[in-house]
């Protein structure tokens, strides 16, 4: 495995945002592990999750200047923080978000930050992919922004899963929408990573019975 997804996979246990159990996602699924980029609550944390997601940038992107689009709410601060590491490293990209409800005092309007411009590309910095329900989501709220063309989707894990039919979930949309989506990691470096230790045994064990149900078979 290469040293950089052990670091991030590391990065993640250690700040709560990988965890082990049952959990139920947005599509609605029993998962046996969840990614919450909610649990990110340090400066510290933040700042080094940004500098991931603007590796994974600058790998598949690389310098080209695009508008990052976080999604309500978690992938606020993850397009702030991508932002921040991308100046850092010589790269001055606009950010925005959207409101869950639209404001109808003040500026009004249902984002806020950059207001993208017709002929820019877009790229959406979301924390995982299980099913596309959020993604297919922030595709129906940038469908307002006209002229706007979304180049690209980050992601910290890769779920391998299907999703609305055999296909991987990740695949659909791109096929669907016609961009790449891209992961720091997917489900099976995480499985590497756990059969490291015994102890991790039972996780790995039903993580790979859930993929037997669920996984992409395409």
């Amino acid at each position: 495995m290469e040293a950089y997804k052990r670091e991030f996979i590391q990065f993640l246990q250690g700040a709560g945002v990988l965890k082990f159990g049952d959990f139920t996602a947005k599509s609605g699924r029993k998962i046996p592990y969840f990614i919450n980029a909610g649990m990110i609550k340090t400066g510290e944390e933040i700042a080094k999750l940004g500098e991931f997601y603007a590796k994974a940038y600058f790998e598949k992107v690389g310098n080209k200047a695009t508008v990052l689009y976080g999604p309500a709410y978690k992938g606020i601060s993850i397009a702030v923080s991508a932002a921040v590491a991308l100046s850092k490293n010589g790269l001055n990209v606009p950010f925005f978000f959207n409101r869950k409800e639209v404001k109808d005092h003040g500026e009004g309007g249902v984002f806020v930050g950059y207001v993208p411009q017709a002929g820019e590309e877009v790229v959406i910095v979301e924390d995982v992919i299980t099913a596309g329900t959020a993604i297919r989501e922030s595709m129906a709220i940038l469908s307002h922004v006209e002229g706007v063309k979304v180049a690209a989707t980050f992601v910290m894990v890769d779920r391998k899963e299907k999703g609305q039919g055999e296909k991987g979930a990740m695949q659909e949309i791109e096929e669907e929408f016609g961009f790449p989506v891209y992961s720091v990691v997917d489900v099976y470096d995480i499985i590497e990573y756990l059969e490291e230790d015994p102890a991790n045994e039972e996780n790995v064990t039903r993580i790979k019975n859930y993929l037997a149900v669920n996984g992409a078979k395409v």
